[in-house]
């Protein structure tokens, strides 16, 4: 009789683990109309928000202050494009040597051809040295060209420089 009571206790309990209502199967991916090309989803371009931010600010108070910078030289060129995108902003003055400026930029710009992936990190130093603020990011290349993710990259610190600067005023 024990025997009958926990077999009877554990077909119970297998019954119990079963769902009432099985799992909903996902839809099956939609199929290209006829004559369009697979894609592997809608193009993105360089975006700042819906992500975590890449961006620390280490000295509000010193961030706020900046209105000159000096960019040095950094990997593929993202000196140059950070020189351009900084200077729309219209928040920043670039000057040309280290003695004019408030602050300077430096950091890197490598890419990895293996893992199609560029990686930079930016600083931003004060005139002693100290770090006021960075950012780093990763953004995937080929495609697109080497070229366009150093682009975006640039726009990206951009922005992030000026989100940090915007919520630091705020403080």
């Amino acid at each position: 009789m024990a025997m009958c009571l926990v077999a009877a206790l554990s077909v119970g309990a297998q019954e119990g683990q079963k769902p009432d209502n099985p799992p909903e199967e996902p839809p099956p991916p939609q199929q290209p109309q006829q004559g369009e090309r697979p894609t592997l989803g809608p193009a993105t371009g360089p975006s700042v928000g819906g992500g975590p931010g890449t961006a620390t600010v280490n000295d509000a108070r010193k961030l706020v202050r900046i209105h000159t910078l000096y960019i040095e030289r950094i990997d593929n060129s993202l000196s140059d494009k950070l020189v351009e995108e900084l200077g729309k902003s219209g928040r920043f003055h670039i000057v040309t040597k280290p003695k004019e400026a408030d602050a300077t930029v430096r950091g890197s710009c490598l890419e990895s051809r293996r893992l199609k992936l560029v990686h930079s990190e930016v600083f931003i130093t004060d005139r002693g040295g100290a770090s006021v603020w960075q950012d780093s990011i990763k953004r995937p290349f080929s495609p697109p060209p080497l070229d366009r993710a150093v682009s975006e990259t640039a726009t990206l610190v951009a922005a992030h420089l000026e989100a940090s600067v915007r919520e630091a005023e705020r403080k």
